[in-house]
């Protein structure tokens, strides 16, 4: 079956609910209808929703504060909003796309500008094509490591966790927000993008690596972080980017300055690199690799407690205590789909 995009329509009058829903059915969109922000929450959390199309004044929750929260908690992928209203002055539309919205129509809708609005943010949203080759890019460099089965989903996954923690302390308010959130959910799986130049006898050694051969591992980070700059050249303010070089250079780094590949402490280390630390040394621990069997949960959690201020920021020490129990939700999930995949394999043979 061929895939529609997926359009979110909110409005508390049915008549122009209807109208909306009639139209973008006969052009072959899949049409979702809400009568208020919080409804229209409910199917955002249910479905995977390309376009929201929402009226400004509803009750409950209006039209600013549903993309407001659009734009905190959905950052698996960008949805674009359009806020169509009665209101037409300027500091009202400049309001409403203060409120994350994308987009602004006024009532009386008309039904091709609609349309090409419409068009224009599928145009926007496809540029997440980008981050299916960010993952595809990660992903080279994994499969050279088949120990690792889902390290780069599982990252990601611990990476959102720990920084939607830390958006709730006050002193990371204005660091990190749904934007930030999101990036990191993307750049995250290109942490060790550089492993594509490691040659297989380091890269995959079965045994502990002598001091000459973790001189060679250690330059991924230099390697990664050398690849992006290349791209950071051609695409300077390209902010994914520069996520990405960030997290590649200096996941590695330790909080105390004792880490690498340039001996940066503290606040130096870039933000989302000491939380992508933290996610990765986590990972590591509690799966098998072809030089250690896998840790229990416990176990890390121990480790990362301990290492706080030494090896990790105290402050995303702080955050994983604030969701650990997501952790370990995500190592269960993970190994289930695992023992699924392996049965099915079994079956099959």
């Amino acid at each position: 079956m061929e895939n529609k995009t997926s359009v979110l329509v909110v409005d508390d009058d049915d008549i122009a609910l209807e109208m909306i829903e009639h139209y973008l059915s006969l052009e072959n969109f899949l049409v979702y209808t809400a009568f208020d922000g919080r409804e229209a929450l409910e199917i955002l959390d249910e479905h995977e929703i390309h376009i929201v199309i929402t009226d400004w004044e509803m009750p409950v929750m209006n039209g600013l504060e549903l993309c407001r929260e659009i734009r905190q908690r959905y950052t698996e992928h960008y949805i674009y909003c359009i806020l169509l209203t009665s209101r037409g002055r300027h500091e009202e539309i400049v309001e409403g796309m203060a409120s994350g919205a994308d987009d602004f129509m006024v009532k009386p809708f008309n039904p091709p500008e609609l349309l090409a609005r419409i068009n224009a943010g599928i145009r926007l949203v496809g540029l997440e094509t980008r981050d299916l080759v960010i993952f595809a890019m990660a992903r080279l460099a994994e499969s050279r490591d088949t120990e690792t089965g889902e390290h780069l989903e599982r990252v990601r996954e611990y990476s959102r966790c720990l920084a939607r923690a830390m958006a709730n302390m006050p002193q990371f308010a204005d660091v990190i927000d749904g934007e930030f959130i999101r990036l990191i959910y993307q750049t995250s799986p290109l942490h060790d993008i550089g492993k594509v130049g490691i040659p297989d006898g380091v890269l995959l050694k079965p045994g502990k690596l002598t001091a000459e051969e973790f001189e060679v591992m250690k330059k991924h980070t230099i390697l990664g972080a050398d690849t992006l700059d290349a791209a950071l050249k051609k695409f300077p303010r390209a902010r994914f980017l520069r996520m990405a070089r960030d997290i590649a250079a200096a996941h590695h780094e330790k909080w105390d300055g004792s880490g690498y590949p340039y001996g940066l402490s503290g606040t130096d280390i870039p933000l989302s690199a000491r939380i992508v630390a933290v996610a990765d040394v986590y990972d590591a621990l509690t799966t098998r690799r072809i030089y250690k069997d896998a840790y229990p949960t416990d176990y890390a959690e121990k480790v990362i407690r301990e290492n706080s201020g030494k090896h990790f920021d105290p402050n995303v020490v702080t955050a994983f205590e604030n969701c650990k129990d997501q952790f370990v939700q995500l190592v269960d999930r993970y190994s289930d789909a695992t023992s699924e995949e392996a049965a099915d394999l079994m079956t099959s043979s």
